[in-house]
């Protein structure tokens, strides 16, 4: 992330979620490793036991809380360059009554945010030690900021989506009768890496009957010729941003005709909702917009999930492209748009491709073929 953020955009997101804190009435924000640390401050922390803490006072100077063996690292992040107090501790110092001090930079404060993915231990442990102060959750406060994203969080997708596109087009080198998912999954996360990630977060590979299983991951099933093949593959790039993707490849020749007809079904429900994203519309409408070509065709209950989830530094991060979402989306937002039609114990299909709302309507960032490729 420090790669293409210099300091100033950072100490500009501080300030700007200091008043987004104010106008709710929080006093102060305490972020524990995660992407809203990695966001306010570029610092990638590693969550341990241990606490790491950025304390931001709505009044006052920030400081992030560091374990001591930790700080070497913190420094060497971008928070060395932006300039914030670092405060360490040691193995038996109190590390929850160093934060609470810092908290309350500007007096005694009535109402702190904690991060949302803080580990309930440190949760804990921080009300303990700030009795009497009312704890709420800091994603409120972040969603409006980290949602939109700014030119150079766009063009940071747009590598993940390059990179995870190169993977895609690559599939013929491992998806083939005789091989397991398991080797299959192996071989993918390697050219993930290969291909510009710095870890591949997960691998999808559903065949055949784990096909209908959206989530299924890989198995020592032996793929069949004639298989249809649910590919879902993501990763983090070196700056923190995620790549996601999916795809249904065919193994050896194409399945039978119900399976290519509702690919095609798909296919149009990915592309008609696509098509459905620009500033105002409602995300709920993009859904929905899927979910009626599926539904025409005869497939509405086979599909199962949301249409799409907004992504950047977290895998999954709002907004959330689902039925009840009349939040207007904006230019800048960035998510996945993903029908799929899933047959319990036959096969399933799901096209994924994340795109960014634009000013004018919509770009796609990923571009490896969503029609169906027999391998």
């Amino acid at each position: 992330m420090s790669a293409f953020l210099p300091p100033a955009a950072f100490a500009d997101r501080l300030d700007r979620v200091r008043k987004a804190a104010a106008e709710r009435d929080i006093d102060a924000l305490l972020l524990s490793p995660g992407a809203d640390l990695r966001y306010l401050t570029g610092y990638a922390a590693i969550g341990l036991e241990r606490l790491t803490c950025l304390a931001l006072p709505t009044e006052g100077d920030p400081a992030l809380v560091v374990p001591l063996l930790e700080r070497p690292a913190a420094l060497a992040s971008p928070v060395g360059a932006l300039g914030l107090e670092v405060r360490s501790w040691g193995e038996t110092d109190d590390p929850y009554a160093l934060v609470a001090g810092l908290a309350g930079a500007g007096g005694r404060p009535r109402t702190v945010a904690v991060a949302n993915r803080m580990w309930a231990e440190h949760v804990l442990r921080l009300r303990d030690a700030m009795p009497g102060i009312d704890q709420r959750l800091a994603g409120p406060v972040l969603r409006d900021l980290r949602a939109v994203k700014g030119p150079e969080e766009v063009e940071a997708l747009r590598r993940a989506g390059a990179a995870v596109d190169r993977v895609m087009l690559r599939m013929g080198e491992w998806l083939r009768p005789g091989r397991t998912e398991a080797e299959v999954g192996r071989a993918v996360a390697d050219a993930m890496v290969e291909e510009g990630h710095a870890v591949c977060n997960w691998t999808v590979i559903g065949s055949g009957p784990h096909g209908a299983s959206p989530h299924h991951d890989v198995s020592d099933r032996v793929i069949q010729a004639g298989d249809a093949v649910v590919i879902d593959i993501g990763g983090t790039m070196p700056d923190g941003y995620c790549s996601d993707s999916s795809r249904t490849f065919a193994v050896g020749h194409a399945p039978d005709e119900e399976f290519l007809a509702y690919h095609e079904v798909v296919r149009l429900a990915q592309d008609a909702a696509v098509s459905a994203v620009r500033p105002g519309v409602p995300a709920e409408r993009v859904d929905a917009t899927a979910r009626d070509v599926i539904a025409e065709a005869g497939y509405g209950e086979f599909f199962v999930h949301r249409t799409g989830h907004g992504i950047g530094l977290e895998e999954h991060e709002e907004p959330w492209i689902v039925a009840g979402n009349g939040e207007p989306l904006v230019a800048g937002m960035a998510f996945s748009v993903e029908p799929g039609i899933y047959l319990p114990g036959r096969h399933g299909c799901r096209i994924e491709d994340i795109v960014v709302c634009t000013p004018t309507g919509v770009e796609r960032l990923n571009d490896s073929p969503r029609e169906l490729v027999v391998l």
